[in-house]
């Protein structure tokens, strides 16, 4: 089981960062939510993955499953949810003001390249 996951986690690292390095806008988004994907996984994965056992301490359960992972995942997807928002709008505005979608933004509106 741990090697599955660390191998999704390297898996979701290696594109995201292959994305990440592109020249496209839309790419280096999906590749910084791969990235953040990634993260997302670790975290969880840092909580000792367990199985069968409930996510809070009970009477008749002397072991249980670590809560803060979980929580600090749940964080985690609202705040990249929030940032891959801000990312989207910026890139479709410096799309909109540069008529390309390059990274750099060297592309002018009419296809021709600026020196």
């Amino acid at each position: 089981m741990e090697f599955l996951v660390a191998s999704a986690i390297a898996t979701l690292v290696a594109g995201g960062i292959y994305l990440a390095l592109r020249a496209r806008t839309f790419q280096v988004v999906l590749g910084l939510t791969l990235l953040s994907y990634a993260v997302n996984l670790f975290l969880f994965a840092v909580g000792r993955l367990v199985v069968d056992r409930p996510p809070l301490w009970s009477k008749d359960v002397t072991h249980h499953a670590d809560p803060l992972p979980q929580a600090l995942v749940l964080t985690a997807i609202v705040i990249t949810f929030g940032m891959t928002a801000l990312t989207v709008i910026l890139s479709l505005r410096s799309f909109l003001e540069s008529g390309s979608d390059q990274v750099d933004g060297r592309a002018g509106r009419d296809g021709d390249e600026a020196a």
